[in-house]
């Protein structure tokens, strides 16, 4: 039977990576992919990392309530689209949904049988360098997604998992006993 595990943390955390390790050993999972208004990122690209929309795609799609969960961030607006979920999860993928702590808690309201996994930093000094070491952002970026982890952390609170990331490869063992042991 097919599991929809929901992933998450603050920005600048790992969980991409974390991911993208934990899949390259599972291939019988799946990625879900968000829609996103933000601008592409070098080497990213349409339908693979992100749905990328305008305002006004995306403006429509909330109007419909056609998005599991939905959020605006500096200014871009993330979301989850229901019918890509629920279609893979009826063709019998494991699907991996990786969003932010407040998402993560509106997909278990409408779905309680997801399992929500929260990646956590070794310590916060760790989580601004990473931050800083992207080279991505803006200081007035960085300081509001550093004003975030406070929320984020007290939504962690009431996730199934917590899986500190220390090293990628410890993060992606955790993982795998959590999944593999439910």
């Amino acid at each position: 039977m097919s599991k929809l595990y929901v992933i998450s943390g603050s920005s600048g955390v790992g969980k991409g990576t974390v991911i993208n390790n934990f899949l390259s050993k599972h291939p019988d999972f799946k990625l879900s992919i968000s829609c996103t208004t933000r601008n592409k990122r070098d080497g990213e690209v349409h339908g693979i990392n992100y749905f990328f929309l305008t305002k006004e795609e995306f403006k429509t799609c909330i109007d419909n309530n056609e998005f599991l969960e939905w959020a605006e961030f500096s200014g871009n607006f993330y979301g989850t689209k229901r019918e890509f979920v629920e279609s893979c999860l009826k063709q019998g993928n494991n699907l991996i949904l990786e969003i932010d702590t407040k998402g993560a808690l509106n997909v278990k309201k409408l779905m309680p049988e997801a399992s929500l996994i929260f990646i956590a930093p070794p310590s916060l000094e760790e989580l601004e360098a990473r931050l800083r070491g992207r080279h991505t952002e803006s200081e007035e970026a960085i300081q509001k997604r550093l004003a975030s982890i406070k929320l984020e952390i007290e939504n962690s609170k009431q996730f199934d998992y917590k899986v500190i990331n220390d090293t990628v490869e410890n993060a992606v063992s955790r993982i795998e006993e959590i999944i593999f042991n439910e």
